[in-house]
């Protein structure tokens, strides 16, 4: 993929080496919210007091007793991370990839009538606070619609290589660009519909709308891919390739079969490999926002 030279997108909150905090984001509205029946308490005020006392002898020492979710600081290691040339080379590729994006959005939209909304894509490493909670970096790459945040643990990509056998460029933009696919989702009203959809159903007709919801984020993923190939000739020979060898790797199909359990079609939230690459592949071969429509489709 020629991403090198690219613009940069302003949209990256880097948090790799940041501590996502032993105190909820929460917690300080909670405090406030007793503070009163604290004060009329004799314990409470006790207890107010001695944390005080706590909190203001630690900052002297130097130690953030808060933790970074209350204190508004970074966390203790924020600011200590350097990241090898690899890595920031990872990092730099992501805002670009994330970058091209922004454009093939903002350019769809307007055909639309709509303003396209970038998002903002956080990196981090071991775990992370969101507002759809907290998540360690086993979960993989996640889109948030409380924030409207994609979350992104790089070595995530050294696993779609090495244990996935997914490696290349273009396989990891894959990633970035569906998960895009999921803030697409959200600005047009779609996650929303998918949500009351699926209030009252039983969890095989939950799985079956989040399937369906997902093939769509891989459409979308598609029609970027065919802006960046079509309008922008990013593309390599063989790049195709690695996005669905990517999507292949990640089908729910091929998950179940390496972890050792029985293959459940009810039971998958993100599709088969065979739906994900023919999802991605109907995107990518029309850049059409109308082509997308799996929740219409008879055989998704």
């Amino acid at each position: 993929m020629r991403w090198k030279g690219g613009r940069r997108s302003d949209n990256i909150d880097d948090r790799r080496g940041d501590s996502p905090g032993y105190a909820s984001a929460g917690a300080a509205p909670l405090i406030l919210r007793f503070l009163p029946a604290m004060l009329r308490s004799k314990t409470g005020r006790f207890i107010l007091i001695a944390g005080v006392l706590v909190v203001f002898g630690g900052r002297m020492l130097g130690v953030d007793v808060l933790g970074p979710a209350l204190s508004g600081s970074g966390a203790a290691s924020g600011g200590q991370f350097q990241p090898t040339q690899e890595q920031q080379q990872l990092a730099d590729f992501v805002a670009v990839v994330l970058a091209d994006t922004e454009d093939t959005w903002h350019q769809l939209f307007r055909l639309q009538g709509k303003t396209y909304k970038e998002p903002t894509l956080v990196l981090f490493t071991g775990a992370v606070n969101s507002a759809c909670g907290s998540a360690s970096a086993a979960v993989g790459p996640f889109y948030c619609p409380g924030d409207q945040q994609l979350y992104i643990d790089l070595s995530f990509f050294r696993d779609l290589s090495q244990r996935h056998a997914a490696p290349g460029d273009f396989a990891q933009a894959y990633v970035i660009a569906h998960e895009v696919g999921h803030h697409v989702q959200t600005l047009l009203g779609i996650s929303q519909s998918v949500r009351k959809a699926g209030q009252g159903q039983n969890k095989a007709a939950v799985n079956a709308l989040s399937v369906r919801q997902e093939l769509q984020a891989d459409c979308f993923a598609g029609i970027w891919g065919y802006a960046a190939n079509a309008d922008r000739r990013l593309l390599d020979p063989g790049d195709l390739e690695e996005a669905l060898a990517a999507a292949t790797a990640i089908g729910d199909d091929r998950l179940q079969r390496e972890a050792g359990r029985q293959v459940v079609p009810d039971s998958f939230t993100h599709g088969s490999s065979s739906q994900r690459v023919k999802w991605f592949k109907v995107g990518f071969e029309s850049g059409r926002l109308s082509d997308c429509d799996t929740f219409a489709a008879d055989d998704s």
